[in-house]
């Protein structure tokens, strides 16, 4: 009888050893890290060929900066380190840009950083959370809430 015991705690734990390795390994895929401008131009200087390498970046559009040439989709703006404001870059992307894209929005890029100081953007999002903040109505109590008719 002790025997029966002793397969089934060995056979549960190499299912939950294989369970908990699909499932490290299933978040370590899908983390994803932004590199700040400060850690981006950094990795340049210690790494010239850092250059030729799809990063993402997260950083904050410098006020003032955004340009579009006329008839066209090329962007040009700055984006700037939220924490130091004084580390930025321009960025250059050809498309259609996201509806809650700002002179003064937190975006995160996705593309490479050339060797000319441009960081040519393939992707573009918006970190908005203030857009879509629940109406003061919205936050009341059911009861509290006005019946119209």
């Amino acid at each position: 009888m002790p025997m029966k015991n002793g397969r089934f705690f060995v056979g549960l734990g190499g299912v939950a050893l294989v369970v908990s390795y699909l499932v490290w390994t299933g978040i370590k895929d899908t983390m994803v890290y932004y590199l700040t401008p400060t850690e981006l131009l950094a990795k340049v200087e210690s790494d010239p060929h850092f250059h030729e390498v799809g990063v993402k970046v997260s950083g904050k559009v410098v006020s003032g900066s955004y340009s579009r040439l006329q008839g066209e989709l090329l962007h040009r703006f700055q984006v700037h380190d939220i924490e130091h404001e004084q580390v930025a870059f321009w960025v250059e992307y050809e498309g259609v840009l996201p509806d809650t894209f700002t002179d003064d929005t937190e975006v995160v890029l996705e593309g490479r950083y050339g060797a000319d100081g441009v960081f040519r953007a393939k992707t573009v999002l918006t970190k908005c959370g203030s857009r879509y903040e629940a109406a003061p109505e919205e936050l009341k109590h059911p009861a509290e809430i006005e019946i119209r008719s």
